[in-house]
């Protein structure tokens, strides 16, 4: 077999990481759209929470880690407390007058018993909109009603023998006119010829194969080795017949315009290699092909996607019965984790090197190979199901899932973004040999974000009942973009990332109906963040069964390109919440002086706290602490990917109490009904070998909490895993670097 060339003893994998680096539509298909084609109407201005993020102030705070800005940060982990004395007060400058017409407070412990809302146009005259001498605390919403620049709570006396301390205050209400507020105008988009930035390339039948060709090339030449770079592309091509070799480098989409794959056909190659690093595909991250067809050159039946984390390919078609698509570079190296979703290949699938690898709601001719951790769920043409030698993790249907929103261009010329429905039980694509369910929005309803545009303009546009649409850029963010509409799309081309700025929260979802957050990447910036995303706020409640909250191909990383801090990644609170592709990275090498245990510090990605929460491809790694946190009650994984930090300094760094190291997945005592298939976690503790991580999952022991399939590994025999999960499974070290376990209990 292929892989009697690649034993996994002798496969170093992903240590090479920590080295310097040197047609149009047819009629039919539109009338099968009639019903949900119909532009969205425009939302009329409405209240909308206009305080965050804006400048606040107070007559006192406790202590330096809990300033006035912290309760208008929209993170409901961090908070602003007073001097324990009376009165004290909070004040927000929204910036502009505004009609108020609510105020929200989220008091910690220590809540005021006796205050008043006040507004002010000029910060010294006050008058009063709410009054209260027998507040109980907790989360108050008030009904107001008054006109100001500045919004204050004013309390005269405290309920506890601390001072007054609030998680969040929250200012809804309207600027004058109805409008968004101060800023930079919302522009319209135009959604026949909308402006996609500078970054994105739109071609046509009709565009010069050459220059077509040249374009790609250019941006390959730029891209090829650019992985901490701050530029970011996408190639974008109408319905029709193309002549290219689209070889994809970092932060670079390629991606058809059609609403089937099969409408947009390149003849020739979509490609990612690993040349730049002697053919190991270990690094090649950030890049993804998206809703294309692929005819191979003739004579040539061979198809290369050689990466690792955070590239996918997606809903893609691969033609001919002869041809395969190799998972790795060939016989010159490694590759370590990818997905495929909603994709047909034709012909063959061969896996090589590859030590990891997710497929979902695919059809494949067939199946070739397997090293440590290869899942399938709903695939057709998946291999039969066996574990471990071949590691091949097979579940028959996807329970449930909603694929990736994606742009396409209609039969009449407008561009439209169709999000696609919810489906339970699924084998198989989503298009091939049918049509879609979902609807379809013009990208008049749209915000088109481009390079340079604001928090602020982006919050005005949201507050106005536009979806978003981030061209490729890297967006330095001084406010929290907060989404809180139900069915809210919020879609990135190229990878466009957003880094917030002075410790604040990037995006926060509210806990509402069917939000929709594809194709962005989190950058966590140099001032430590509480958390980067938040779905839901702390205590969310509501069931969303229905028409849950989905995040698609979304990213974070800390460190590499700045010395980025973030104790969170990700955090969701809702219900019900889908995860569909997700890459959570603390940096284990990059530019010099943004790694290392004490500069990108990050202790946990992924928390959840939310009940019947799913994962489809989660990839966690390098964080400080336990990886996962999973609180909730009916949780499922399908397939899991970790490796633990490379660099504690000695075993005293890396200490749960009197635990050597963290769990990379954790499952709280407290619930007794999660579930999780073909899961790999994987030490490489090259700073001190002599680090033990005691465990990989720790669970309860209940009959409702299920795990099925695990990896351990010691790459290459540097520093040791002790057990699985709990206290079970065998220890992976030098000796025996690879250790399974198929079930427990």
């Amino acid at each position: 077999m292929i892989f009697q060339r690649f034993p996994s003893r002798a496969r170093p994998g992903r240590r090479a990481r920590t080295r310097p680096l040197a047609g149009l539509l047819a009629a039919s298909l539109l009338l099968a759209l009639t019903p949900f084609a119909g532009p969205v109407p425009a939302a009329n201005a409405a209240p909308a929470l206009i305080s965050q993020g804006k400048p606040a102030t107070a007559s006192s705070t406790e202590n330096g880690g809990t300033p006035a800005s912290a309760a208008v940060d929209g993170d409901n982990g961090t908070r602003w407390s007073s001097a324990f004395s009376d009165p004290q007060w909070l004040q927000v400058d929204l910036g502009a007058s505004a009609t108020i017409s609510q105020v929200v407070l989220r008091w910690e412990a220590a809540y005021g018993r006796a205050f008043q809302i006040q507004v002010s146009e000029n910060a010294s005259t006050w008058t009063n909109v709410y009054s209260t001498t027998t507040a109980t605390g907790g989360n108050q919403t008030l009904t107001v009603s008054g006109t100001g620049r500045y919004v204050r709570m004013y309390g005269t006396a405290r309920a506890t023998g601390y001072g007054y301390s609030l998680w969040e205050f929250q200012v809804i209400g309207e600027f004058g006119g109805g409008g968004p507020g101060p800023g930079d105008p919302v522009e319209p988009t135009d959604p026949r010829n909308p402006n996609l930035g500078p970054n994105t390339f739109v071609f046509d039948p009709s565009t010069p194969t050459s220059t077509i060709q040249s374009r790609l090339n250019t941006i390959f030449t730029q891209q090829e080795t650019a992985q901490f770079a701050p530029n970011r592309y996408a190639v974008l091509f109408k319905p029709g017949n193309y002549t290219a070799d689209v070889n994809l480098g970092f932060f670079t989409q390629v991606a058809g315009l059609g609403f089937s794959p099969d409408d947009v056909n390149l003849n020739g190659h979509v490609r990612a290699e690993a040349f730049w690093m002697g053919g190991n595909a270990t690094q090649n991250f950030w890049r993804s092909a998206e809703n294309l067809s692929v005819t191979l050159p003739a004579g040539v039946t061979v198809e290369r996607w050689a990466v690792s984390q955070a590239a996918p390919y997606r809903r893609m078609h691969l033609r001919g019965a002869q041809n395969q698509i190799q998972l790795w570079n060939g016989g010159d190296g490694w590759s370590s984790g990818g997905l495929m979703a909603d994709t047909k290949i034709d012909g063959t699938v061969v896996s090589g090197s590859q030590q990891q690898w997710f497929s979902r709601n695919s059809e494949f001719g067939q199946w070739n190979g397997s090293v440590w951790n290869m899942v399938f769920t709903g695939v057709t043409g998946a291999p039969p199901p066996n574990f471990p030698n071949p590691s091949h993790t097979v579940v028959g249907q996807t329970p449930v899932v909603r694929e990736k929103p994606f742009l396409y261009v209609d039969g009449t010329g407008e561009y439209r973004v169709f999000v696609p429905a919810i489906r339970n039980n699924t084998q198989g694509t989503s298009w091939y040999g049918k049509t879609p369910a979902g609807s379809s929005i013009s990208l008049s309803q749209f915000y088109v974000v481009r390079p340079g545009a604001t928090a602020a303009t982006i919050n005005a546009a949201l507050a106005q009942g536009k979806n978003l649409l981030f061209t490729p850029g890297l967006y330095r963010i001084n406010e929290t973009i907060r989404v809180t509409r139900p069915d809210t799309v919020v879609l990135g081309l190229g990878l466009a990332t957003l880094e917030p700025q002075n410790g604040i929260t990037a995006m926060t979802v509210a806990d509402v109906d069917g939000v929709k957050v594809a194709g962005i990447m989190f950058e966590a910036g140099t001032t430590n963040s509480s958390v980067l995303m938040e779905v839901g706020p702390t205590g969310s409640s509501a069931s969303h069964a229905a028409n849950p909250t989905s995040l698609h191909d979304v990213f974070f990383r800390i460190g590499g390109a700045v010395a980025g801090k973030a104790t969170t990644s990700l955090r969701i609170n809702s219900h019900n919440v889908i995860g569909d592709h997700m890459w959570l990275w603390r940096a284990d090498h990059g530019n010099s002086g943004t790694y290392g245990w004490n500069i990108n510090t990050a202790d946990t990605g992924l928390v959840v706290n939310g009940n019947n929460v799913t994962m489809y491809g989660l990839f966690v790694e390098h964080y400080q602490k336990t990886e996962v946190i999973w609180n909730g009650n009916g949780g499922r994984t399908y397939f899991f990917q970790n490796e633990k930090p490379y660099d504690p300094p000695n075993q005293a760094a890396f200490m749960n109490g009197a635990t050597r190291g963290y769990p990379a997945y954790k499952v709280a005592d407290s619930v007794t009904s999660h579930e999780a298939w073909g899961l790999g976690s994987y030490c490489y503790f090259n700073v001190n070998p002599a680090v033990v991580n005691e465990r990989s999952f720790e669970v309860p022991v209940t009959s409702g909490v299920r795990f099925h399939n695990m990896v351990t590994v010691s790459l290459g025999g540097v520093g040791t895993i002790n057990r699985i999960i709990n206290n079970t499974g065998g220890t992976a070290n030098t000796a025996n670097q690879v250790q399974y376990l198929t079930n427990f209990p």
